[in-house]
């Protein structure tokens, strides 16, 4: 595995569970701005891609550009400068039982660390798990 492999699988394990298998391959394209990723998941249950597209059209922050047509999803083209994840292509995957397949991309200058942590904290404060700090008077 690459550092950047490595990297991304160790983020993941640390943000979701532990327990998570996952393995990742990182290819470096020449774009200006923007992160790719083609996703693989296995579920407990059976899920399809029309129950897919309805819960992640409803997931704060991401969008849905899911046109079964050439040219029907999403390229960090159409991402840059833009706050949101864009998921397209999604699909069963037929290889494992409760597959699907999905292709995300966001503009890494823009949601990245800084914006996810901001994002976390107004989740956080919303839910009253902690308190937004008084401002100075």
């Amino acid at each position: 595995y690459t550092k950047e492999e490595w990297k991304m699988m160790m983020e993941t394990k640390k943000i979701l569970d532990p327990k998570i298998k996952l393995t990742a391959t990182c290819v470096r394209v020449p774009v200006f701005v923007g992160h790719s990723e083609s996703v693989n998941i296995e579920f407990e249950k059976p899920i399809s891609a029309d129950e897919a597209r309805d819960i992640l059209r409803n997931a704060p922050g991401c969008l849905v550009i899911d046109k079964h047509e050439p040219g029907g999803y999403v390229t960090p083209y159409e991402a840059a400068g833009e706050d949101a994840t864009y998921i397209s292509r999604i699909r069963e995957d037929a290889t494992v039982e409760n597959g699907l397949v999905l292709w995300c991309v966001s503009d890494n200058l823009r949601k990245g660390a800084a914006l996810n942590a901001i994002q976390i904290a107004e989740c956080l404060i919303n839910r009253k798990l902690i308190s937004a700090k008084k401002k100075a008077a």
